[in-house]
């Protein structure tokens, strides 16, 4: 790959994790905090019965909120701004980020290819897990503070912390490692990403030898090409963010000020012990919401930049 094309692959992820980013910030604060431990449960009340005397107890149980609950919260309590917690570390870390991860996806692939089956699927999901190695290792620090940011629950009219104070906190308290809770589960998540990519690259080549995606160069390509990208995508980021979520409320767990959790596998068996299996799923509904849209607006629109710019045979 010459050094034009290392670029403008740069440039590409980054533009379009940039406009991803801003269209799904809100889904993405509420995802946050419905996968936090500190998610103030709904009470309700179960009748039990059968007892010695024939008669009914009523004893006190609890019921995780759901989405609209928690949207409704936050508005009344905390401010429509909040719904935006974290977009200044997101904005500052997406377009590097997806910069890095899909620079690094394209140059393996390149490398890859020359070693196993061109195109294949052990190709697609070998250049997808070390892309997600090397950005997750570079930029979990920012995603760390990020989400501290979204996890800050103050009153409307308080004054929340900003990016570089929630740093500065984060390193006073726990020092330069407090950056990097939640890594060991990051690096669990590559396995979503390395099914979002087989799914995607497969449907893809599908849609190509549908005659559904043009093969000739040059601005061939039209509006109906990158509406096939986009569903690919959808349908690739959906199947593997329900194999794999769970790694989620676990690294949202981890990165938790002054939790309990310490591991990944700890925290695993914590949650699953206190909380059922059902736990692992918390979130998983605004997670598809936004990242389903997310991830076709950031794979279509890094095709699109790269046809534009490129040479048009991506």
């Amino acid at each position: 790959m010459a050094q034009k094309d290392t670029f403008l692959h740069l440039f590409a992820g980054g533009c379009s994790g940039t406009v991803g980013a801003i269209v799904t910030c809100p889904l993405e604060v509420l995802k946050t905090r419905l996968q936090s431990s500190g998610l103030t449960l709904r009470p309700v009340f179960q009748v039990q019965l059968g007892t010695l005397n024939g008669a009914g107890v009523i004893r006190p149980a609890s019921m995780t909120p759901g989405l609209l609950q928690v949207l409704r919260s936050i508005l009344e309590k905390e401010g429509s701004r909040s719904l935006f917690r974290g977009l200044g570390p997101n904005l500052v870390g997406v377009a590097p980020s997806r910069a890095i991860y899909f620079a690094a996806y394209s140059k393996s692939k390149e490398k890859l290819n020359r070693v196993f089956i061109p195109n294949s699927g052990l190709v697609h999901m070998s250049s997808a897990g070390f892309a997600a190695f090397v950005t997750n290792s570079l930029m979990n620090p920012v995603w760390m503070v990020k989400t501290r940011m979204q996890l800050e629950k103050r009153a409307r009219g308080e004054k929340k912390m900003n990016a570089l104070q929630c740093a500065r906190h984060v390193y006073r308290t726990e020092g330069a490692r407090g950056f990097y809770r939640g890594l060991t589960a990051s690096y669990a998540g590559i396995s979503e990403t390395m099914i979002c990519f087989l799914i995607y690259e497969t449907l893809k080549k599908h849609l190509a030898d549908s005659r559904l995606l043009s093969h000739g160069s040059g601005n061939n390509k039209g509006a109906s090409d990158f509406l096939g990208l986009m569903g690919a995508a959808a349908v690739a980021k959906g199947c593997a963010s329900c194999i794999a979520y769970p790694h989620e409320v676990i690294r949202t767990r981890l990165r938790e000020e002054g939790s309990k959790y310490k591991h990944f596998f700890q925290t695993g068996r914590l949650v699953f012990m206190e909380e059922g299996y059902a736990a692992f799923y918390r979130g998983l509904i605004p997670q598809l919401i936004r990242q389903i849209p997310n991830t076709a607006i950031v794979l279509s629109s890094y095709e699109l930049i790269v046809h534009l710019l490129g040479d048009g045979s991506h």
